[in-house]
């Protein structure tokens, strides 16, 4: 990188008030003026040019929506994906400009990401109608996104969990146990073409019976816990699609609401009934989800929370320990996002932690192998340590 090229970089990152110091007045072209201008949208308080200390006074008003539409096209000019994604959200929280997202022209401009759709959620009850149909669209868009890099994972994993010790005769991809088909036809490796060419093939047998397992996912509705409620929605969405499964989707803060139905009609209608803050009473829930359940043996119970207990936590430990000693397969995911470490109640996750039911945060990649590893019956202690060994989770 060239000493000039480092000198434009300080003084996009310092901005104007600092040229005369650097000596840089007029080293900016055209094109990165712009993109100096849109930064200091944001992070330029001072009274810098481009900042926005009269438009957070403004917001909600008409006339700032066209402007900030504008801005937010140069930003998706200028910028990469993850970090659009930043700035949009500092725009957000640092100027006061959640009203100007009631604006149809505004939301059309938006990077749509799981933050976005977040604070959409939260502020579902006063989007104006002009902007709901908008808003829809925009929450549409990240959950399909969601849906097509999460769906084929899961799929794979739920049918891989397989009955490994019959094969069939009957052909399906899904069910091919390559470790076999590639063992048994070693002998027809073809040298000059390099290619292994099988003359038979060795496929699993399904698992025939329907709703062959229960799926029960338990929503914390904390604002916290907003992205990790997204990526949920869209894995109960997908679980509800799968006839091998009865899923149920329960979402809670001191009441509760089974949003099973909804979620398997349309995860966009769910999200917008689902409501974010208020108190948090994760005992009275859990209750709940175990009058859902019929064959403990057969039955994956996810926690999605941040276990900040508002009910009875001695009961609430109680109740985990029973589920868990029954047979039911239990996990507490702390968060399931992208983010970074989650807040959590650490003694709270300590306590579970010694029941057998591990606590951690995961990514949504990494969410298909603890799936299939529960329904196979393996320890989920020892398999979260070893998959999310890159992320947040409570050791004993």
């Amino acid at each position: 990188m060239s000493a000039e090229t480092q000198i434009k970089r300080w003084r996009l990152i310092l901005g104007e008030t600092v040229e005369e110091k650097l000596g840089t007045g007029g080293i900016l072209d055209d094109e990165e003026s712009l993109m100096d201008a849109a930064l200091a949208m944001i992070y330029g308080g001072d009274g810098s040019k481009g900042s926005t200390q009269d438009n957070s006074r403004k917001a909600g008003k008409g006339p700032s929506s066209p402007n900030l539409a504008k801005w937010l096209v140069d930003v998706r000019n200028f910028f990469p994906t993850d970090v659009v994604s930043v700035i949009q959200s500092d725009a957000i929280e640092r100027k006061g400009l959640r009203q100007l997202l009631f604006e149809p022209e505004t939301l059309k401009n938006v990077k749509p990401d799981v933050s976005m759709v977040s604070t959409l959620m939260s502020l579902r009850g006063q989007i104006p109608a002009k902007s709901k149909d908008t808003a829809r669209e925009l929450v549409k868009a990240v959950v399909y996104e969601i849906m097509k890099r999460m769906e084929q994972d899961l799929r794979r994993a739920v049918t891989g969990a397989l009955n490994k010790k019959v094969h069939s005769p009957i052909p399906n991809l899904q069910g091919l146990d390559w470790k076999r088909t590639v063992s048994g036809n070693l002998k027809n490796y073809n040298v000059e073409r390099g290619k292994l060419i099988p003359d038979r093939f060795w496929f699993f047998e399904r698992q025939r019976r329907s709703k062959e397992w229960t799926v029960i996912i338990d929503l914390d509705q904390s604002g916290s816990m907003a992205d990790s409620i997204v990526y949920s929605s869209v894995m109960g969405a997908i679980f509800a699609s799968m006839p091998s499964l009865d899923t149920h989707v329960v979402a809670f803060d001191t009441n509760i609401v089974d949003l099973t139905e909804q979620v398997r009609e349309d995860p966009v209608e769910m999200l917008f009934g689902i409501q974010l803050g208020g108190g948090t009473d994760i005992n009275k829930s859990v209750k709940y989800c175990r009058s859902l359940i019929i064959e403990p043996k057969k039955t994956l119970f996810i926690l999605v929370s941040d276990l900040y207990e508002g009910g009875v936590e001695a009961q609430l430990v109680r109740q985990l320990e029973e589920i868990h000693e029954s047979g039911v397969k239990c996990m507490v995911l702390l968060a399931l996002s992208d983010g970074g470490k989650p807040m959590y109640d650490e003694q709270l996750g300590k306590r579970i932690a010694k029941l057998g039911i591990p606590s951690f945060a995961c990514s949504p990649d990494k969410l298909p192998e603890l799936v299939e590893g529960a329904i196979k019956g393996f320890d989920l202690m020892e398999l979260s340590q070893r998959v999310c060994s890159t992320v947040s989770s409570i050791r004993v």
